[in-house]
């Protein structure tokens, strides 16, 4: 099984990450990636970007097609409460290819009973804007896992499955396996991403990889195994193509 995308990555503009954007997108294209999408950090993360809009909605200066891969401008945006609402600001959206919704302790105001997450999430699938349900296997945050995989599925929402997490949230490894049991059963798609902080990482999803080849995942479930999947998935979920520079470059 090959990876051809990372579609969660971070740059210095999130403070606590360390390569430039051109650095990770070089790394990306080194490791012979097909795409990369940069998705720092929204507002209410301690350490995001300080100029909020002005840094996300200046991403349109970045193009799409750069050292020969395809890059997604994005967020890793906070969900803040039950309610699912994010804080990815309304003069950005415009701007944003693509939208990993993340639930971080310092952001998330709603406690950690099940039902509350189970809400959020339910309010996540509903929003448009949003691709991916990121790393949301922390037991901090459970929620009806049998619920809301079909739901994920039917919104167009791809469940996240975090190489970082099998270092920075090990306590989170034996629910990322039960919601991947879960995607297979119910056929709900998935991606493989890497959440680098740091350039040497990117493109790199051993343990990730190693659980889904224990399960026995379909490879057909996850859409940046295949170029083919991952360019089916922008054109009916995102915006990317409207810029015609994607089309005459051979994306």
């Amino acid at each position: 099984m090959k990876i051809i995308a990372d579609l969660h990555t971070h740059t210095v503009a999130s403070t606590h990450a360390y390569s430039t954007l051109q650095e990770m997108v070089t790394a990306a294209s080194e490791m012979g990636l097909s795409a990369i999408a940069v998705t720092d950090h929204g507002v209410e993360m301690p350490g995001a970007p300080k100029a909020g809009t002005w840094y996300f909605s200046n991403l349109r200066s970045i193009p799409h097609l750069y050292h020969g891969i395809l890059v997604l401008r994005g967020q890793e945006t906070n969900v803040l409460n039950m309610e699912g609402e994010i804080d990815l600001e309304k003069e950005a959206e415009p701007w944003m290819d693509w939208v990993v919704a993340s639930i971080h302790p310092p952001c998330f105001r709603s406690g950690e009973k099940q039902k509350d997450v189970t809400s959020a999430w339910q309010g996540i699938a509903e929003n448009p804007i949003v691709n991916v349900i990121g790393h949301c296997g922390d037991p901090r945050f459970p929620f009806d896992y049998e619920k809301m995989i079909p739901i994920f599925r039917d919104a167009g929402k791809l469940v996240e499955l975090n190489e970082a997490t099998f270092s920075v949230r090990s306590q989170s490894t034996s629910n990322c396996k039960k919601i991947m049991q879960l995607c297979k059963k119910y056929s709900a798609p998935i991606v493989v991403n890497s959440d680098s902080h740091f350039s040497a990482n990117v493109g790199k999803f051993p343990q990730a990889l190693a659980l889904l080849q224990e399960l026995n995942f379909p490879e057909e479930l996850i859409i940046n195994s295949n170029i083919e999947r991952l360019r089916k998935y922008l054109q009916c979920y995102t915006r990317v193509f409207e810029d015609h520079a994607l089309s005459e470059g051979g994306f």
